[in-house]
C-alpha cells in the first residue's frame, strides 16, 4: 500500500498510530515561521508550538519544516495578529482573547466568563459550530484557526490581600486576560490590565499590580507569582477553560499540498492533547508544592461568584445590543452548553461527586 493511500484509508490518526510519516513527493520544501505570544520558560504552552514543530518535520520527512519564536523574538507578544494581517509571519500561537481590543468576539475562541469546559469547548469547536463560526470571523484578520491545547480550568489568582467580599475588588490593581472578563471584572472596581505573562513579576514586586491571574499552578509557581502575592483563589470562573490556538496564515495555508495541510492539521493535534494532558498531569503536584510553601489557598465566597456572574451577564447583554455577530456567536455557544450541562447531570458530575467524597 503506497502512503497517499493509508492517509486515504485510515486518516492522520492512523497514520500517527502506524509511525508512517507521509511523504511530499517531487514538492519544495516548505520553510514556516510561528511566533508565540508566550516565553519559552512555560514549558507547557510554548512547548506545545515546539511539538508541533518537531511532529511537522518528522512527519515529512524534512519537507515541512516550522521555525517557533517566543514572545519578543520576531515582535511583541501581542502583535502576532497584525503580522498575520500584513503576511510577515506565517503562524502563530497566542490566546485569542488577547485581541478583544479588535473585537470583543475574539474572546469566544478562547473563553469567556462562565463559558464552556475543556471537553465542551472542543466539542463546540469540533463537532458544533464553534470553529465554523469562529474561522468565517477571523477571516477579515487573514488566519484560520487550530486549537494548540487546553488549559483546562484556571485558578483565580493571586492576590496581596484576602478577597472577602466583593468590596475588596474595589480599586483593585489586576492582570487579567482580556475581553468580556476584564468587563465585567470593572463593574465590580476592579482595574483590568492586559499585559504579557512576563512582565507580570516585575509589577506586583513593584506595587504597580496588585493581584495577576494567569493559568494555574504549575505556570503560576514557574513565574514566581506567590513570592509576591500570598493568596492564591479559586476557582476562576472567567476560564471553566482556556483554548490556546494557532492563528494560520491563510494565504499561506491555501497555498500548501494536500499532503502538507494534512500533516499540519495532524501535527496541530498531536500537540494540542499533548498540552491539555501535560497540564492534567503536573498542576496537582505544583498545587501541593505551592502550599508546601506557605501559599494560602483560599475559595472564593459564593457572593463574590454570584457579583461576577451578575456583571458578566450584563456585558454579554451589552455587546449583544451592539453586535449582531457577537449575539450570533454568543447564543450558540450558550445554546450548546445548555445540552452539555444536562448530559453532565448524568456523566461527570455525579461521577466526580462521589469520587471526591470518598477516600481511594
Amino acid at each position: 500500500m503506497d502512503r497517499r493511500s493509508l492517509i486515504k484509508r485510515t486518516g492522520i490518526a492512523g497514520v500517527l498510530a502506524a509511525g508512517v510519516a507521509p511523504a511530499v513527493h517531487a514538492q519544495p520544501a516548505v520553510r514556516w515561521r510561528l511566533a508565540s505570544s508566550f516565553p519559552k520558560s512555560l514549558d507547557t504552552i510554548f512547548g506545545s508550538a515546539e511539538k508541533l514543530s518537531e511532529t511537522v518535520k518528522a512527519m515529512s520527512g524534512g519537507k515541512f519544516e516550522i521555525s517557533v519564536h517566543p514572545a519578543g523574538e520576531l515582535m511583541p507578544a501581542f502583535g502576532v495578529v497584525d503580522a498575520l494581517e500584513k503576511d510577515t509571519i506565517d503562524m502563530a500561537q497566542t490566546a485569542a482573547y488577547y485581541f478583544t481590543g479588535k473585537d470583543p468576539v475574539f474572546a469566544f475562541s478562547c473563553a469567556v466568563p462562565f463559558g464552556l469546559t475543556t471537553l465542551q469547548m472542543a466539542a463546540w469547536k469540533d463537532h458544533g459550530n464553534g470553529r465554523k463560526l469562529m474561522d468565517a470571523f477571523f477571516e477579515k484578520y487573514n488566519f484560520r484557526t487550530m486549537s494548540a491545547g487546553n488549559t483546562t480550568t484556571q485558578m483565580g489568582g493571586w492576590y496581596r490581600k484576602e478577597i472577602k467580599s466583593v468590596a475588596d475588588f474595589k480599586g483593585l490593581k489586576m492582570r487579567l486576560g482580556g475581553g468580556v472578563f476584564g468587563e465585567s471584572m470593572a463593574k465590580l472596581g476592579v482595574v483590568a490590565q492586559n499585559m504579557p505573562a512576563g512582565d507580570v513579576y516585575q509589577a506586583l514586586e513593584k506595587g504597580t499590580l496588585d493581584a495577576v491571574e494567569f493559568v494555574g499552578p504549575y505556570d503560576d509557581e514557574k513565574l514566581g507569582y506567590n513570592k509576591v502575592a500570598p493568596f492564591y483563589y479559586y476557582p476562576g470562573w472567567w476560564e471553566g477553560s482556556a483554548d490556546l490556538e494557532f492563528f494560520i496564515n491563510l494565504k499561506k495555508y491555501n497555498q500548501l499540498s494536500p499532503e502538507n495541510k494534512a500533516i499540519l492539521n495532524g501535527a496541530t493535534k498531536v500537540a494540542a492533547m499533548d498540552m491539555t494532558s501535560k497540564y492534567q498531569a503536573v498542576n496537582p503536584i505544583a498545587i501541593k508544592r505551592l502550599v508546601a510553601n506557605k501559599t494560602q489557598l483560599k475559595a472564593f465566597p459564593k457572593a463574590v461568584i454570584d457579583a461576577g456572574f451578575k456583571s458578566a451577564m450584563e456585558v454579554f447583554a451589552e455587546h449583544e445590543a451592539k453586535s449582531a455577530e457577537f449575539k450570533k456567536i454568543h447564543q450558540d455557544m450558550r445554546a450548546f452548553q445548555r445540552d452539555q450541562i444536562l448530559w453532565n447531570r448524568f456523566s461527570e458530575f455525579p461521577f466526580n461527586q462521589y469520587i471526591n467524597s470518598v477516600k481511594i
